[in-house]
Protein backbone atom coordinates (compact mmCIF):
# COMPACT_ATOMS: atom_id res chain seq x y z
CA UNK A 1 0.00 0.00 0.00
CA UNK A 2 1.58 3.55 -1.17
CA UNK A 3 0.18 6.12 1.56
CA UNK A 4 0.77 9.87 1.79
CA UNK A 5 2.61 9.96 -1.49
CA UNK A 6 3.38 12.95 -4.09
CA UNK A 7 5.33 12.79 -7.27
CA UNK A 8 5.56 15.09 -10.28
CA UNK A 9 5.08 13.23 -13.31
CA UNK A 10 5.01 14.60 -17.25
CA UNK A 11 1.61 13.72 -19.19
CA UNK A 12 0.38 11.99 -15.71
CA UNK A 13 -3.07 12.66 -17.16
CA UNK A 14 -2.67 10.41 -20.85
CA UNK A 15 -1.33 7.63 -18.23
CA UNK A 16 -2.54 4.23 -17.97
CA UNK A 17 0.05 3.36 -15.58
CA UNK A 18 2.63 4.77 -13.77
CA UNK A 19 5.96 3.02 -12.35
CA UNK A 20 6.92 4.20 -8.70
CA UNK A 21 9.76 3.26 -6.20
CA UNK A 22 8.48 2.62 -3.00
CA UNK A 23 10.66 1.76 0.48
CA UNK A 24 9.28 -1.52 1.33
CA UNK A 25 12.13 -2.13 3.52
CA UNK A 26 13.81 0.45 6.05
CA UNK A 27 15.55 -1.63 8.31
CA UNK A 28 18.91 -1.41 6.10
CA UNK A 29 21.71 1.23 6.47
CA UNK A 30 22.42 2.10 2.77
CA UNK A 31 19.78 4.71 1.88
CA UNK A 32 19.84 2.54 -2.24
CA UNK A 33 18.49 -0.84 -1.06
CA UNK A 34 15.10 -1.73 0.61
CA UNK A 35 13.27 0.33 -2.07
CA UNK A 36 11.52 -1.88 -4.66
CA UNK A 37 10.43 -0.89 -8.62
CA UNK A 38 6.73 -1.14 -9.33
CA UNK A 39 3.92 -0.85 -11.91
CA UNK A 40 0.20 0.95 -10.61
CA UNK A 41 -2.35 1.33 -12.64
CA UNK A 42 -3.82 4.54 -12.84
CA UNK A 43 -7.42 3.83 -12.35
CA UNK A 44 -6.61 2.39 -8.67
CA UNK A 45 -8.35 3.98 -5.90
CA UNK A 46 -6.58 7.04 -4.30
CA UNK A 47 -4.93 7.70 -6.87
CA UNK A 48 -5.84 11.85 -7.74
CA UNK A 49 -3.92 13.84 -10.69
CA UNK A 50 -3.68 17.59 -10.24
CA UNK A 51 -2.32 19.79 -13.39
CA UNK A 52 0.79 22.05 -12.80
CA UNK A 53 0.26 24.99 -15.13
CA UNK A 54 4.01 25.88 -16.71
CA UNK A 55 5.36 29.28 -17.86
CA UNK A 56 3.38 28.71 -21.46
CA UNK A 57 0.36 28.41 -20.04
CA UNK A 58 0.38 24.54 -21.03
CA UNK A 59 -0.82 21.67 -19.22
CA UNK A 60 2.11 19.27 -18.99
CA UNK A 61 3.33 18.18 -16.06
CA UNK A 62 1.21 17.09 -13.19
CA UNK A 63 1.03 16.22 -9.05
CA UNK A 64 0.15 12.71 -8.42
CA UNK A 65 -1.03 11.94 -5.25
CA UNK A 66 -1.24 8.27 -3.68
CA UNK A 67 -3.84 7.88 -0.35
CA UNK A 68 -3.70 4.58 0.95
CA UNK A 69 -3.09 3.15 -2.86
CA UNK A 70 -3.10 -1.10 -3.05
CA UNK A 71 -1.04 -2.60 -5.42
CA UNK A 72 -1.20 -6.31 -6.17
CA UNK A 73 2.18 -8.09 -5.66
CA UNK A 74 2.60 -9.55 -9.19
CA UNK A 75 2.98 -6.44 -9.99
CA UNK A 76 6.54 -5.94 -8.48
CA UNK A 77 9.49 -5.47 -11.10
CA UNK A 78 11.90 -7.49 -10.36
CA UNK A 79 13.58 -8.42 -6.96
CA UNK A 80 11.84 -7.01 -4.17
CA UNK A 81 13.99 -4.21 -2.46
CA UNK A 82 16.55 -4.23 -5.79
CA UNK A 83 14.21 -1.55 -7.07
CA UNK A 84 17.04 1.24 -7.78
CA UNK A 85 18.89 -1.55 -9.82
CA UNK A 86 16.24 -1.07 -12.31
CA UNK A 87 15.91 2.32 -12.08
CA UNK A 88 19.66 3.20 -12.77
CA UNK A 89 19.50 0.99 -15.95
CA UNK A 90 16.70 2.72 -17.20
CA UNK A 91 18.04 6.25 -16.24
CA UNK A 92 21.09 5.54 -17.79
CA UNK A 93 18.79 4.29 -21.50
CA UNK A 94 16.73 7.96 -20.55
CA UNK A 95 20.01 10.39 -20.47
CA UNK A 96 20.86 9.28 -23.50
CA UNK A 97 17.48 10.25 -24.90
CA UNK A 98 17.39 13.90 -23.50
CA UNK A 99 20.01 14.52 -25.44
CA UNK A 100 17.46 15.36 -28.05
CA UNK A 101 20.09 15.78 -30.81
CA UNK A 102 18.08 15.08 -33.75
CA UNK A 103 15.59 17.82 -32.55
CA UNK A 104 18.13 20.37 -31.99
CA UNK A 105 19.64 19.49 -35.11
CA UNK A 106 16.29 20.63 -36.60
CA UNK A 107 15.48 23.33 -34.63
CA UNK A 108 19.38 24.81 -35.36
CA UNK A 109 18.39 24.45 -39.17
CA UNK A 110 15.35 26.72 -38.65
CA UNK A 111 17.05 29.24 -36.81
CA UNK A 112 19.60 29.81 -39.64
CA UNK A 113 16.61 30.10 -41.48
CA UNK A 114 14.94 32.79 -39.63
CA UNK A 115 17.77 34.65 -39.00
CA UNK A 116 18.62 34.79 -42.33
CA UNK A 117 15.18 36.10 -42.98
CA UNK A 118 15.76 39.21 -40.79
CA UNK A 119 16.99 42.37 -40.99
CA UNK A 120 19.47 44.41 -38.37
CA UNK A 121 21.02 47.21 -39.78
CA UNK A 122 20.51 46.82 -43.08
CA UNK A 123 21.96 43.38 -43.45
CA UNK A 124 20.46 39.92 -42.33
CA UNK A 125 20.64 38.85 -39.02
CA UNK A 126 23.09 36.03 -39.63
CA UNK A 127 25.94 38.36 -40.48
CA UNK A 128 26.06 40.10 -37.60
CA UNK A 129 29.48 38.70 -36.25
CA UNK A 130 27.86 38.52 -32.45
CA UNK A 131 24.69 36.75 -33.42
CA UNK A 132 26.95 34.80 -35.88
CA UNK A 133 29.71 34.05 -33.36
CA UNK A 134 26.92 32.70 -30.18
CA UNK A 135 25.03 30.49 -33.30
CA UNK A 136 28.72 28.99 -34.34
CA UNK A 137 29.16 28.32 -30.54
CA UNK A 138 25.89 26.23 -30.65
CA UNK A 139 26.31 24.20 -33.35
CA UNK A 140 30.03 23.57 -32.74
CA UNK A 141 28.80 22.24 -29.21
CA UNK A 142 25.76 20.41 -31.14
CA UNK A 143 28.16 18.92 -33.49
CA UNK A 144 30.68 17.30 -30.72
CA UNK A 145 27.70 16.24 -28.44
CA UNK A 146 26.67 14.06 -31.34
CA UNK A 147 29.78 12.60 -31.85
CA UNK A 148 29.89 11.63 -28.52
CA UNK A 149 26.40 10.09 -28.24
CA UNK A 150 27.56 7.80 -31.49
CA UNK A 151 30.49 6.95 -29.12
CA UNK A 152 28.02 6.16 -25.86
CA UNK A 153 26.07 4.02 -28.65
CA UNK A 154 28.76 1.93 -30.14
CA UNK A 155 29.59 1.05 -26.31
CA UNK A 156 26.27 -0.50 -26.05
CA UNK A 157 26.19 -2.18 -29.51
CA UNK A 158 29.65 -3.71 -27.88
CA UNK A 159 27.61 -5.34 -24.61
CA UNK A 160 28.21 -2.36 -22.38
CA UNK A 161 25.24 -0.55 -20.48
CA UNK A 162 25.26 2.76 -20.18
CA UNK A 163 27.13 4.40 -17.08
CA UNK A 164 27.29 7.25 -14.92
CA UNK A 165 29.52 9.09 -18.16
CA UNK A 166 26.14 9.61 -20.20
CA UNK A 167 24.79 12.17 -17.74
CA UNK A 168 27.54 14.47 -20.12
CA UNK A 169 24.90 14.13 -22.61
CA UNK A 170 22.02 15.28 -20.44
CA UNK A 171 23.87 18.14 -19.50
CA UNK A 172 24.80 19.82 -23.05
CA UNK A 173 22.12 18.62 -24.46
CA UNK A 174 19.79 20.31 -22.23
CA UNK A 175 21.41 23.32 -22.43
CA UNK A 176 22.01 23.40 -26.32
CA UNK A 177 18.39 23.17 -26.34
CA UNK A 178 17.84 25.90 -23.96
CA UNK A 179 20.62 27.79 -25.56
CA UNK A 180 18.62 27.59 -28.99
CA UNK A 181 15.10 29.16 -27.86
CA UNK A 182 17.18 32.38 -26.40
CA UNK A 183 18.73 32.53 -29.61
CA UNK A 184 15.49 32.19 -31.75
CA UNK A 185 13.81 34.81 -29.26
CA UNK A 186 16.51 37.16 -29.63
CA UNK A 187 16.27 36.57 -33.55
CA UNK A 188 12.40 37.23 -33.84
CA UNK A 189 12.77 40.73 -31.09
CA UNK A 190 9.18 42.06 -30.07
CA UNK A 191 7.61 39.38 -32.72
CA UNK A 192 8.07 36.70 -30.44
CA UNK A 193 4.76 37.17 -28.73
CA UNK A 194 4.12 35.71 -26.04
CA UNK A 195 0.18 35.34 -26.23
CA UNK A 196 -2.25 34.38 -29.27
CA UNK A 197 -4.99 36.78 -30.42
CA UNK A 198 -8.42 36.47 -29.97
CA UNK A 199 -8.93 36.27 -33.63
CA UNK A 200 -6.32 35.74 -36.75
CA UNK A 201 -5.74 39.37 -37.36
CA UNK A 202 -3.69 40.75 -40.44
CA UNK A 203 -0.28 40.60 -40.41
CA UNK A 204 -0.15 37.84 -36.79
CA UNK A 205 2.50 35.46 -37.33
CA UNK A 206 1.45 32.24 -35.98
CA UNK A 207 5.26 30.77 -36.20
CA UNK A 208 6.26 33.69 -33.76
CA UNK A 209 3.97 33.73 -31.66
CA UNK A 210 5.15 30.20 -30.39
CA UNK A 211 8.46 31.62 -29.78
CA UNK A 212 8.02 32.94 -25.92
CA UNK A 213 5.85 30.00 -24.76
CA UNK A 214 8.59 27.46 -26.43
CA UNK A 215 11.43 29.70 -24.40
CA UNK A 216 9.52 29.20 -21.45
CA UNK A 217 8.76 25.39 -21.74
CA UNK A 218 12.44 24.71 -22.72
CA UNK A 219 13.47 26.17 -18.60
CA UNK A 220 12.19 22.77 -17.74
CA UNK A 221 14.64 20.54 -19.72
CA UNK A 222 17.47 21.61 -17.14
CA UNK A 223 15.39 19.96 -14.63
CA UNK A 224 13.79 16.63 -15.59
CA UNK A 225 15.14 13.66 -15.57
CA UNK A 226 17.99 14.54 -12.58
CA UNK A 227 18.55 18.00 -12.68
CA UNK A 228 21.60 19.11 -14.67
CA UNK A 229 23.65 19.41 -11.11
CA UNK A 230 22.75 16.76 -9.78
CA UNK A 231 24.18 15.32 -13.08
CA UNK A 232 27.35 17.04 -12.09
CA UNK A 233 27.45 15.70 -8.75
CA UNK A 234 26.85 11.74 -10.60
CA UNK A 235 30.04 12.06 -12.98
CA UNK A 236 32.22 13.71 -10.24
CA UNK A 237 31.36 10.84 -7.91
CA UNK A 238 30.89 8.10 -9.91
CA UNK A 239 33.16 8.63 -13.46
CA UNK A 240 35.59 11.07 -11.70
CA UNK A 241 35.94 10.10 -8.37
CA UNK A 242 35.38 13.04 -6.39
Amino acid sequence: MIQGQKTWTTLAHHADWIFCLVRTDSSLDKKQEGISFILVDMKSPGITVRPLILMDGEREVNEVFFDDVKVPVENLIHEEGKGWTVAKYLLGHERLNTARIGTSRRELERLKEFAAAQIKDGRPLIEDPRFRDRLSRVEIELMALEITNLRFLDQMRGGRAPGAEVSMLKITGTEIQQALTELMMEAAGPLAQAVRPVDDSAGFDHYTATLAPRYCNYRKTSIYAGSNEIQRNIIAKLSLGL
